[in-house]
């Protein structure tokens, strides 16, 4: 990025000198910030200081390669997966994953600065980025904590750590499982006989992290378990509607976003007056469900907390003992330092913008408006580049989820003062944990109407003992499934053309090995040996801006920028995920590159990597679940 390219007054000032001969013998060399990578790029301005943002969803390293001169030191939003809401009815909704910020002028900011170096973080600038993932669901125990975030170091107590939300009490016999759980906020109460106290936020000491989770003070058919603890507020109490505490709103990335707040607290089916849900905290909290015996989406139980907020999950209405509480969003690491200072001028508005090689990039990892600018203020008129990727399919016993739709061009019309809607598609929820329970199909994402693409097929459920089971279709197809060895089994799903490829079929040979879901740039294998996920495809060169390169992620998967690595280098998105299998002398196989979830053996599947677009890893157990598929991604691009 140059500083003329941005009307960089201080390269005026310079040119003007240079005209009158003045700084001949007074050399001048105009500020700048850190020189970078890691997460996805966000380049923006606040009054006269022009910021740069390092977003990360999923865990990675923020490396930092060369000094800058406006300081050493960085500012960071560091939060939590958020608890999961208790499970099985009258449950405590999640607390909120912690909450930790250095932002100056944040009323919960701490006042301690955070220096980096090129020989800090390992010895060669590197800072570990742990995104933490919200809680998994349950309706047999309480909600389960989410896991901490952390940037800082590795291996050191140096860097800042992100405790992860408390789960929400069940409706139970005791405090052990009555009670909410601690964590960054803590989880609501379950309602039962008796009363129940939320957990407490964590640590209890300076810094604090969130607030405790709301009470549930004894057992009625009308109660609702306690609201999870946020950012900024307790949970709310039973008995009557009991939410979310509220998170907190911050602006690190230029974009004013409220993160972690609490799930609302989960009622009773048999409530003749508390029928409605229990509202999650505003900053991704999930619903409480209240019962209601036609509830248009999630039946009884608790809604999930939003992704990439740290948001708890809702609790689960009673007295149908097979619900769950809703899952806690993941969390999310921001870091950003100032660049320049300087007035830029924008073309258009929507997602987090950078730039790179002569374009401005508007990068979506939700669902959102391109706003082009009016014409007398400087709009932009014309085509842009666009790549758009749907939500991976999720994975299933044995069968692998497909990547979602990818496509990408040079020529999508937009017209200043013209708002175009932006979706991106969420990933496939898993299949599981027995046979004949599919994933489902991942979401569509889209550019305006003109750019649609389809969310990627699930991978295929079977009966036990059954030789077929075949891949749902999708922007790219869904491997197949079976528990029949030795037999041909059912077919992987069809891909879309032009945006993905077919799923595998399962094994014919002595394990039941399912088929690997299509990716972008190659179909999903199958046989005794395969499996493995189709391979995804690189972004065009011009969103492959090196500061975004992906860094190592904990796991078998890569991330914290956009795209993972594979065979021609970098920044590859819709990857296959890949079949599991018993464990009859069989290896793992690796999910396709760019996203695509690991299958294993004998254990449940791997999730599809976040704004991948990848398909969930299929189980290799019974019981077992598949992975979840990775959420989609919508990129534009034009000339600065």
């Amino acid at each position: 990025m140059s500083l003329r390219s941005l009307n960089n007054p201080i390269a005026s000032f310079i040119d003007y000198l240079s005209k009158t001969g003045t700084d001949a013998s007074v050399p001048y060399t105009a500020p700048s910030g850190l020189t970078a990578t890691g997460g996805v790029i966000s380049d923006y301005v606040s009054g006269p200081t022009v910021y740069r943002a390092h977003i990360f969803t999923s865990s990675g390293t923020f490396s930092v390669t060369a000094p800058g001169t406006f300081g050493d030191t960085v500012e960071y939003l560091v939060v939590a997966g958020g608890g999961a809401g208790g499970g099985s009815g009258q449950a405590g909704g999640g607390g909120a994953g912690g909450f930790r910020t250095n932002v100056s002028g944040h009323p919960l900011a701490s006042p301690t600065p955070f220096p980096v170096s090129t020989t800090g973080g390992n010895g060669s600038g590197g800072y570990t980025v742990t995104v933490g993932a919200g809680a998994a669901p349950s309706s047999t125990v309480p909600g389960r904590k989410g896991t901490d975030s952390y940037f800082g170091p590795p291996s050191t107590p140096n860097g800042i750590t992100a405790t992860g939300g408390g789960g929400g009490g069940m409706f139970a016999n005791g405090p052990a499982t009555d009670n909410g759980g601690d964590g960054g906020s803590g989880g609501g109460a379950g309602n039962n006989p008796g009363s129940d106290l939320g957990g407490a936020s964590s640590p209890v000491t300076t810094p604090a992290q969130g607030n405790a989770g709301g009470n549930a003070p004894g057992y009625s058919n009308n109660y609702f378990g306690g609201g999870g603890g946020g950012a900024t507020a307790s949970g709310n109490n039973g008995p009557g509607i009991a939410p979310g505490g509220a998170g907190s709103p911050i602006s690190i990335t230029g974009i004013t976003t409220h993160y972690a707040g609490g799930g609302g607290g989960g009622g009773n089916q048999a409530s003749i007056y508390y029928t409605s849900d229990s509202v999650g905290g505003v900053g991704g909290g999930g619903a409480g469900s209240g019962g209601q015996t036609s509830h248009p989406v999630y039946g009884f139980n608790g809604v999930p907390g939003t992704f990439a907020t740290g948001g708890g999950g809702g609790g689960s209405s009673y007295p149908v003992p097979s619900t769950s509480g809703g899952s806690g969003g993941s969390g999310i690491v921001v870091v950003r330092y100032q660049i320049a200072q300087l007035t830029a001028t924008a073309k258009a508005t929507g997602g987090a913008i950078s730039y790179y090689g002569g374009k401005t990039i508007h990068t979506f990892t939700s669902t959102g408006t391109f706003a082009p600018f009016p014409a007398p203020t400087g709009g932009y008129t014309g085509n842009v580049e666009y790549v758009v990727v749907a939500g991976g399919g999720g994975g299933s016993i044995r069968g692998g989820g497909g990547a979602g739709g990818m496509i990408t061009g040079t020529t999508a019309p937009v017209t200043a003062g013209t708002p175009i809607s932006v979706t991106v598609g969420a990933g496939g929820l898993r299949g599981g944990p027995t046979y004949n329970t599919a994933g489902s199909q991942g979401g569509t994402s889209s550019f305006g109407p003109s750019y649609p693409t389809t969310g990627g097929g699930y991978g295929g459920s079977v009966a036990f003992g059954s030789p077929n089971g075949t891949g749902g279709a999708g922007g790219s197809g869904g491997g197949a499934s079976t528990d029949l060895p030795g037999s041909v089994s059912g077919n992987g799903g069809a891909g879309t053309s032009g945006q993905g490829s077919n799923g595998g079929a399962s094994s014919t040979g002595p394990e039941n090995r399912g088929g690997g879901g299509g990716g972008k740039g190659g179909a999903g294998t199958s046989g005794a040996s395969g499996g493995a996920g189709g391979i995804g495809a690189q972004v065009p060169s011009t969103f492959q801006n090196p500061a975004s390169t992906p860094g190592p992620g904990t796991g078998p998967l890569v991330g914290g920028g956009l795209g993972t690595p594979g065979p021609g280098g970098s920044f590859y998105l819709a990857g296959g995920g890949a079949g599991g299998a018993n464990p009859n002398g069989a290896s793992p196989v690796a999910g396709g590159a760019g996203g695509g979830g690991t299958g294993p053996v004998g254990s449940s599947g791997v999730d599809g990597l976040v704004n991948t677009g990848g398909g969930g890893g299929g189980s290799g157990a019974n019981p077992g679940f598949g992975g979840n598929g990775g959420s989609g991604i919508v990129i534009i691009a034009y000339p600065s």
